[in-house]
């Protein structure tokens, strides 16, 4: 770590102004992708970013992260602390320049960023426009410093505050309610960002506090990239005991990969360019899945475990079972758009597909037995493909066979445009009885499930499509499986899972996003799935009758009740006539959807092996942890 004076040329003539600060808080969503609650956490996201910077450089080990009482975040690092000498064309202190001008900072300049996530320089000023007020505190060259702002604009003059034994920056910043529609920050969301950064950047400490819940964690990874795949493999068998792991460089381009094969048929990928989680992907990407794709069938093809009248191995075959984390280090990246989640740059492609291949042939040829196990997997995918593709050829005949009729226990709706249509798929017959009666038949259509769907997390394709209900949901749905899913060709814009809130209807509620995150992941991706929210309880005061969906609000409902009353608990959706199912949980008017996304895919993705794996100690120890927070257990 270097000392408090900065021998570095880290100074105010290094921070160049490209423009001004100019219609962030008219248009944020240009700056940040949104005003929701994920625009809200990216601006926690881009100061955190600037002291990674700071760590990428060498300047910097620790990042401090406080959610605060007053709504208001705290970010504070040990790197240099941004300039505070004045800028010699602006004649004002380089820290208020760069707080208050729009693509002002020292990321343009090699000289002081060889690498950065910041590169559009927008950041931290674009954070200080859409905070309701924000302070900045520096400790540089023995000395402390702050300054004040307010929706952007210098609110007093930077301030001396007096001699300092340390150097770093801290950012305390309030977000404005006039631009974002909840200002209340989500732990678990800051927290898994947080993490993703210490695994990225090893032996980096990140601690990040919630003062208000007393919630905290400590970061810190010496293992880098092979301690973040070991935390994605959590719950899984690992096909081979070591972590594939090589780190090259080529044209100035870096690539960091780590990788292991379960006995899982999902894949987990986690791609970064330069600390930046690209979720849609890009050009690495495509390097990345060529690459891999090409050395497996060369290195099957060369040592025969591929026979010349074998099919080659498809990009998904060589790819069943895998997670690797991506992390990629490119000094001038072109993300599409400003919230970076894609790789433009064309030359990547090429240099990460070539680097790939040469280290994962070298280490095939040093781990033949590594090799097999890999290729083995690949050849079993293959053949299953090939059988999955038989069965949905079958399946399709046999429905064009029956004249491509819908399954006999769907009661459709008559609305035909699928953007106004909707799907309940409830569980049991009694429930499913009711759904009917209390529906609305223009619009909303009732398939009853009988029983619980088969597991496929412990399934194959294959297997999975010989379920009843799974081909019953599939069919109703319309959009096919696998290859043939086209989600322009699903029935219903809502799909909604409703099931009764017990244990059972918790489990059959899991299997069934399970199904749908591994084989149906479009329709997660489109916004197309929901989870009903059917009431807990009723409360009977005479002969009013009031719903509650939760033990919080019975004691609160029931605190300011002066009358007599008495309290039903509804364990199952049939103890509900037809009336109190549609006005409860089916009425939009009324009720409760939850909109399920792939915010979270890895720790989905961890839970969905966890909870539904054949690793019965992981599963233990899960409950074990988490018992405590179980509100309403049914035995």
């Amino acid at each position: 770590m270097s000392g408090d004076h900065d021998e570095s040329g880290y100074t105010a003539e290094r921070i160049q102004v490209l423009d001004g600060l100019l219609a962030v808080r008219k248009r944020p969503s240009m700056y940040i992708g949104s005003t929701d609650k994920r625009g809200l956490h990216h601006l926690v996201y881009e100061v955190v970013d600037n002291s990674i910077d700071e760590a990428m450089g060498g300047y910097c080990d620790s990042i401090d992260v406080r959610l605060l009482e007053d709504g208001s975040v705290e970010i504070s690092d040990n790197g240099r602390g941004i300039p505070v000498d004045l800028h010699p064309k602006y004649k004002l202190p380089a820290v208020e320049i760069v707080m208050t001008k729009l693509h002002a900072g020292g990321k343009f300049d090699k000289k002081s960023y060889k690498v950065s996530g910041g590169l559009h320089g927008v950041g931290v000023s674009v954070v200080n426009a859409l905070s309701e007020s924000l302070r900045i505190t520096i400790e540089r060259d023995g000395n402390k410093y702050t300054q004040r702002y307010k929706r952007g604009v210098t609110d007093g003059k930077l301030e001396e505050l007096g001699p300092s034994q340390g150097h770093g920056t801290t950012v305390r910043f309030k977000p404005d309610a006039e631009i974002f529609s909840d200002v209340v920050f989500n732990y678990d969301t800051l927290a898994k960002r947080m993490r993703e950064l210490a695994f990225l950047n090893r032996g980096i400490t990140i601690k990040i506090k919630d003062e208000l819940t007393g919630h905290e964690d400590h970061f810190q990874y010496d293992g880098g990239l092979l301690s973040f795949v070991e935390y994605l493999n959590q719950g899984k068998n690992p096909l081979h005991e070591d972590i594939v792991y090589f780190e090259k460089e080529q044209n100035g381009i870096s690539l960091e990969l780590a990788v292991q094969y379960t006995d899982k048929y999902s894949q987990t990928i986690l791609s970064f360019v330069n600390n930046i989680n690209t979720i849609e992907g890009g050009t690495h990407m495509s390097g990345f899945r060529a690459g891999l794709t090409l050395v497996v069938n060369d290195y099957a093809r060369k040592n025969r475990l591929l026979k010349d009248k074998d099919i080659g191995l498809e990009g998904d075959d060589v790819r069943d079972g895998i997670t690797a984390v991506i992390n990629l280090k490119v000094p001038e990246p072109q993300f599409e758009g400003q919230t970076k989640t894609r790789l433009g740059n064309n030359e990547v492609k090429g240099i990460v597909q070539s680097i790939l291949y040469e280290q994962m042939k070298e280490y095939f040829e040093e781990n033949p037995t590594v090799a097999q196990s890999i290729i083995g997997k690949a050849v079993l995918a293959a053949q299953a493909r090939e059988a999955a593709r038989k069965a949905r050829e079958l399946t399709r005949r046999k429905n064009l066979l029956e004249g491509g009729t819908l399954p006999g226990k769907l009661a459709d709706c008559s609305e035909k445009d699928a953007s106004k249509s909707e799907i309940y798929l409830v569980e049991g017959d009694s429930a499913g009885g009711s759904a009917k009666q209390g529906r609305d038949r223009v619009f909303q259509a009732i398939l009853p499930l009988r029983g619980k769907i088969i597991n496929v997390e412990k399934a194959k394709l294959t297997k999975i499509l010989k379920n009843n209900e799974i081909t019953t949901i599939i069919t109703a749905l319309g959009t096919g499986i696998g290859e043939d899913f086209d989600i322009s060709r699903c029935r219903y814009h809502k799909v909604i899972i409703m099931t009764d809130a017990d244990v059972d209807g918790a489990h059959i509620r899991t299997l069934l996003l399970t199904f749908f995150y591994r084989y149906l992941r479009g329709l997660i991706e489109a916004g197309y799935i929901y989870v009903a929210q059917p009431p807990l309880y009723g409360i009977k005061v005479g002969k009013g009758l009031t719903y509650v969906f939760s033990d919080q609000e019975l004691e609160e409902h029931t605190r300011s009740l002066e009358s007599r009353y008495s309290v039903q608990r509804y364990k199952g959706l049939g103890e509900m006539n037809p009336e109190q199912l549609w006005e409860t949980t089916m009425n939009p008017e009324n009720r409760t959807l939850l909109k399920v996304t792939i915010e979270d895919a890895e720790r989905a993705d961890e839970l969905f092996s966890i909870l539904m794996g054949e690793e019965v100690e992981h599963r233990r120890n899960f409950i074990e942890k988490h018992a405590a927070e179980v509100s309403n257990l049914d035995v």
